[in-house]
């Protein structure tokens, strides 16, 4: 299987002009203050579709002849691609099956559902969905699109390198790219190594997977858009040889940048987008001159929002959860919450507990989660608690 040229990407564009949006690069005052350096954003989650799906897509189906397309088309997708090869074989007049992993998001079945797929759940992840598209592919002669291990899905993720080659400044810069399969990091390292060689590649990917990093899978992670355990040997060719690095961040780090981004740049990003911003953030990036952060997708549940949000103001110390034993006489939870209101916290949840817990019989416990205004606040919290005399236990 050959790799794509310059030439292959030139035509994926002129396929894809009118349909895939030209996504703006946008800069970023607070990531680069928070970083020290000049930092923008590529919006690919404002791209149709939420993510930069439907440029890889759109390129293939369109490429397929009459009688490939009578038959159909079938895909296996941890949620972005099936959403994108659903709109695209809607536009082009085709049937589309998705199989998609049993804990796919939500957002992202809907979509696909929406465009016209027929979408199938099963198995625990990306590997399992391929395996059940093939056994469909066998069976129904449907012709199989996939997600990276292709030349022209790789071409066309590869239009959005040549927008940045356009949009990025002049001059010597880092771009850092979310890798899963590799499609995305392949096709836009072809661009930029042809038309901006000097601009540096980074990768990164999720702890919990990350096999160009050496990681084997060890659980499931909410950049499940890049939670992919066996790349191809197409793009893992390619990436070793035009990356200049491969990073890795954990979910921790990845849930603080989609707070930020959510909070600073008004952007709702997904896990796997926002990994090259977790790299800024955690200092993996090394240099100190501009860099450019590919937010790949947007494609987030709300309700898996609602629990990252509070994941990345827990672990970023804007959630504080304590737990506090207390005389079991009245008056002594107003002590506390005098305490909370003295250091301008705000009660977000206070549960007592009397049963099933090491306290003596004239004790209670309680547990409270407070909203403070990041880890130096809370530590003063704590300690202005103890200093009031209570015992506490810092839960997160």
């Amino acid at each position: 299987m050959s790799r794509p040229t310059l030439a292959d990407l030139e035509a994926a564009r002129g396929r894809l002009e009118g349909v895939a949006r030209v996504t703006p690069l946008l800069s970023s005052g607070t990531i680069g203050g928070l970083t020290g350096r000049v930092v923008s954003l590529k919006a690919e989650n404002l791209q149709l579709t939420g993510s930069f799906k439907i440029r890889g897509a759109y390129n293939t189906i369109l490429q397929l002849t009459e009688a490939e397309r009578e038959r159909g088309v079938v895909t296996a997708s941890a949620g972005n691609h099936g959403q994108a090869v659903a709109w695209a074989a809607r536009e082009a007049g085709i049937a589309a099956t998705i199989f998609v992993p049993e804990g796919a998001p939500m957002a992202k079945v809907d979509a696909a559902r929406g465009y016209g797929a027929t979408v199938v759940r099963g198995g625990d992840g990306f590997d399992d969905a391929v395996a059940a598209a093939r056994a469909h592919l066998d069976a129904t002669g449907a012709v199989f699109v996939h997600a990276f291990d292709d030349p022209r899905v790789v071409a066309g993720q590869g239009t959005l390198g040549l927008e940045l080659a356009a949009q990025l400044p002049p001059g010597q810069g880092t771009v850092v790219i979310p890798v899963g399969g590799g499609g995305l990091a392949s096709g836009i390292a072809i661009g930029l190594r042809a038309l901006r060689p000097e601009l540096s590649l980074v990768g990164v990917q999720a702890a919990r997977c990350a096999p160009f990093a050496g990681r084997p899978y060890s659980g499931p992670t909410i950049a499940d858009g890049i939670a992919i355990k066996s790349p191809a040997e197409l793009t893992s060719a390619i990436l070793r040889d035009l990356l200049d690095d491969v990073v890795v961040v954990d979910d921790e780090a990845i849930s603080q940048a989609i707070v930020l981004l959510l909070e600073r740049s008004k952007l709702v990003v997904e896990g796997a987008g926002a990994a090259p911003v977790a790299a800024l953030l955690g200092g993996l990036v090394h240099g100190d001159g501009p860099v450019c952060a590919v937010l790949a997708g947007g494609n987030i549940d709300a309700t898996t929002l609602m629990s990252v949000t509070r994941f990345g103001l827990t672990s970023s110390g804007r959630y504080l959860v304590v737990r506090i034993v207390i005389p079991d006489r009245p008056g002594q939870l107003a002590r506390i919450v005098g305490v909370i209101a003295g250091e301008h916290a705000n009660v977000l949840g206070v549960t007592h507990y009397r049963e099933g817990r090491s306290i003596g019989v004239l004790e209670t416990e309680a547990e409270l989660t407070l909203e403070t205004r990041g880890e130096k606040h809370s530590e003063r919290l704590v300690e202005a608690l103890v200093a009031a005399g209570f015992t506490v236990h810092r839960l997160r």
